[in-house]
């Protein structure tokens, strides 16, 4: 049994920044982060793969990166120059099963944590 914990949200101006965290309980090859707005559906924020291939969402490309350390089971999304339209639940996500595929889908994760809230106020 895998669980997944997210941390690292809060309140925060806008050109702020953020990092979120999520551990997970041992190494997983595929994991993204997804966000969602109340009325919205989920969007793919980031994703990256077992050989650390990374794949943006085009609105936050240049300010948003994903990264991992194996050795912690941890996975990271740094959040720079924030934007009112970043606010969202940000959800933490994994694939179980074998493979890893981009852009990164809902459908294609089966693992998620609870969520953490960001909030970016102008």
């Amino acid at each position: 049994q895998v669980q997944l914990v997210e941390s690292g949200g809060g309140s925060v101006q806008a050109g702020g920044s953020l990092r979120l965290s999520c551990v997970s309980s041992r190494y997983l090859d595929c994991m993204g982060w997804f966000r969602q707005v109340p009325g919205n559906e989920r969007e793919g924020v980031a994703g990256i793969d077992r050989n650390r291939n990374r794949n943006y969402a085009d609105s936050v490309k240049g300010r948003f990166t994903i990264s991992k350390d194996n050795a912690k089971n941890t996975l990271y999304l740094q959040m720079n120059s924030l934007k009112p339209e970043d606010t969202a639940m940000y959800y933490c996500a994994a694939r179980v099963s074998y493979g890893c595929y981009f852009p990164i889908r809902e459908e294609n994760f089966d693992l998620w944590g609870q969520g953490t809230q960001v909030t970016v106020s102008s």
